[in-house]
């Protein structure tokens, strides 16, 4: 069965955006296993984020266009992964470094302020004894 031009187009959008999609998450998981663990567990984490990635793929694909899984949806998908890892994920990982930065600066300032008043609280004032 033909599928008329404009569906044809629409699917190659979506299949392109989906890849996209996929380049963020990887991003965002780049980050999150940035801590350094045993080789099996980064390979069941590796398993679980592809599965995951397949479900989100799967399940945005079967809302814009009825989980259509033509050829050419796999060529346009691995087209957008390698147009945002080329062009946007450098991008994407400088604003991801500088929240993390900005995070961890509000979480030390906290901690250290909250550390203060506690001191202040529970031992006092030494000048005035």
């Amino acid at each position: 069965m033909l599928l008329p031009l404009s569906i044809q187009f629409r699917i190659v959008i979506y299949s392109i955006i989906s890849g996209i999609l996929t380049g963020i998450l990887f991003d965002l998981y780049r980050v999150i296993r940035g801590i350094n663990t045993p080789q099996f567990i980064q390979l069941i984490e590796d398993f679980l984020f592809w599965i995951l990635c397949g479900i989100v793929i799967f399940i945005f694909l079967l809302y814009v266009n009825y989980a259509f899984l033509g050829p050419y949806v796999y060529v346009f998908l691995v087209l957008g992964i390698l147009l945002y890892l080329r062009f946007v994920s450098v991008f994407f990982q400088r604003t991801e470094q500088k929240i993390r930065l900005g995070i961890f600066k509000f979480i030390r300032i906290f901690l250290k302020n909250l550390i203060y008043g506690l001191k202040v609280i529970f031992i006092g004032n030494k000048d005035n004894k």
